[in-house]
């Protein structure tokens, strides 16, 4: 299985002038922006970080999900979310001859946990022996930075912040989140309850 950021979130949509003030970063200088580049990647970290441990994808864009067999054929749950739209599924059988499937022959289930993707008959497709199903979709929380919800907003600056502070900082320990991030993040996080898929 394979996750693919398709597109990314542009630069002009990251608030870095937010993000200086959070900083209280000095202005009216000359060199105002002598930092963007380095408050982008912070950014961009923070967002990153935030949606992989939430499973939630902040600002829309196109993702592409690769796996070479279903878990379930009566429904496959997807690995973000929340997924506004799957644009298409394409199977690839093991000489890498490629098959747009029929929108009509399946239909997403929106979740704000677990997405589906569910077939419009009984069963799944097949994929082929030493095959794959690739599957494109939109997701995202919202199309810009503020349509995100306020908690969000903040966990991200706060961990970009907390990016920004410890940047020559070799020794914290894999995963470092800081705590007032983890609590603004927990309700998103997807529950996880026995062996459910």
């Amino acid at each position: 299985m394979m996750l693919i950021e398709e597109t990314t979130v542009p630069d002009a949509a990251l608030p870095v002038e937010q993000f200086k003030s959070h900083l209280r970063l000095g202005t009216g200088f000359a060199e105002d922006d002598v930092q963007d580049a380095v408050l982008h990647s912070f950014l961009r970290a923070a967002v990153a970080a935030i949606e992989a441990r939430t499973g939630k994808v902040l600002i829309a864009r196109e993702f592409s999900w690769t796996v070479n067999g279903w878990r379930d054929r009566s429904g496959e749950v997807l690995p973000v979310g929340p997924v506004r739209a799957v644009t298409r599924i394409v199977l690839c059988d093991a000489t890498g001859s490629e098959t747009v499937l029929d929108q009509a022959s399946y239909r997403l289930e929106q979740d704000g946990q677990r997405p589906r993707l569910r077939p419009a008959g009984a069963l799944l497709p097949t994929i082929a022996t030493g095959g794959s199903a690739k599957i494109v979709m939109d997701v995202g929380l919202a199309n810009e930075w503020g349509g995100l919800p306020a908690d969000l907003v903040q966990a991200v600056l706060l961990l970009a912040a907390h990016y920004y502070e410890y940047r020559n900082e070799t020794s914290l320990g894999d995963g470092c989140m800081p705590f007032g991030v983890t609590s603004l993040i927990q309700r998103y996080r997807t529950l996880r309850i026995g062996a459910a898929r």
